[in-house]
């Protein structure tokens, strides 16, 4: 697609990979489909030097077709690709392969900003950033890179909630999108009591929260009769951020994990969220993207799951020859994936 053109995206025939990519060649399988991806068309990426149309795909699954002695998997094997790559100066966080804290902007990233992504029959990808994903993870090996996300916020959340002794172990995931409940999936992990609010009433979230064994809640955070000692915040919806700042338990940590599209203006008492947040030594704090060790602990986390749950998280495929059909939202979306090899 090109990026900031609506009506752009398009299947189109490319020359076969450069080996410049990396030494892993890869034949694609899936590709998941995200907000990301649609705000593209809206003019959120960047397509390669020199060129005007990106290859999206940043959610990756393929089988690889050859890789050099020492990488981290051999043919045959399932694999996935990091998204970004550190900025090259490096900075201090991407010089200590952290480069999901990147300080100056200048990293790149498969399918998104500058690099093309995984949404090809072939890809290549260099060994340093090529995840193994378990033969038994099979096809929901496509949720690796959307986990790491979580597995990025819940590895924060945890290293924050140490600061304070507590005995509630409540979490309150808002937004039952696939981030939203592979948050949720991780707290279950970690045994807390977990709670998802979200907008709908029907259709296959409120049975995927329940089969999880968490609670699933529709309405509004006033509604609650709770108050979480952790909160996901998967929407990025203003009001319901500040909502949430005054509903938390004491030394509470919230985690901002989405990023709303809108450009509303709220009025917002900010004297009194200042005062819910200081007096109950709250912390809020946002995460965005992953490192190479929460892509591992995605992985780990995928396979503790019940792969029955896991398979019911991708709700709809669509082949690469009408990909562009899975930018469309359908009623009962939950995670929707290209299929590539068709």
């Amino acid at each position: 697609m090109i990026p900031g053109k609506p009506g752009s995206a398009e299947v189109a025939e490319v020359p076969e990979p450069d080996p410049a990519d990396g030494a892993i060649l890869v034949e694609g399988l899936l590709v998941g489909i995200c907000g990301t991806d649609a705000e593209i068309i809206r003019g959120y990426g960047v397509p390669p030097a020199g060129a005007q149309r990106l290859i999206i795909g940043h959610e990756s699954l393929g089988r690889v077709i050859e890789a050099p002695p020492g990488a981290p998997v051999r043919a045959g094997d399932l694999v996935m690709g990091v998204v970004r790559r550190p900025d090259p100066v490096p900075c201090p966080a991407c010089a200590a392969d952290q480069w999901d804290f990147c300080e100056n902007g200048e990293y790149t990233e498969r399918g998104i900003k500058s690099l093309n992504g995984y949404g090809a029959v072939r890809w290549r990808i260099e060994p340093r950033f090529a995840v193994p994903v378990p033969a038994q993870l099979g096809d929901v090996g496509v949720l690796t890179e959307p986990a790491s996300v979580v597995a990025k916020a819940w590895e924060q959340i945890d290293k924050i909630a140490a600061r304070a002794p507590r005995s509630g172990k409540v979490a309150l995931v808002v937004g039952a999108g696939p981030i939203g409940l592979l948050a949720a999936l991780l707290g279950v992990q970690r045994g807390f009591e977990v709670h998802v609010l979200d907008r709908v009433s029907d259709g296959p979230k409120p049975g995927l929260v329940a089969d999880l064994g968490a609670t699933y809640h529709h309405g509004a955070v006033a509604d609650l009769a709770m108050k979480p000692d952790v909160v996901v915040e998967c929407t990025g919806v203003g009001e319901l951020v500040i909502e949430l700042a005054g509903r938390v338990a004491a030394a509470a940590v919230i985690c901002l994990a989405g990023i709303s599209s809108g450009t509303r203006t709220l009025p917002v008492n900010l004297d009194k969220v200042n005062a819910d947040m200081v007096l109950e030594n709250a912390v809020i704090f946002g995460t965005v993207n992953a490192a190479l060790r929460n892509y591992e602990q995605a992985v780990a986390a995928l396979v503790k799951a019940d792969p029955a749950w896991l398979a019911r998280l991708i709700s709809r495929r669509v082949p690469l020859s009408g990909w562009t059909r899975a930018l469309d939202r359908q009623p009962g979306d939950v995670k929707v994936a290209v299929d590539l090899t068709k």
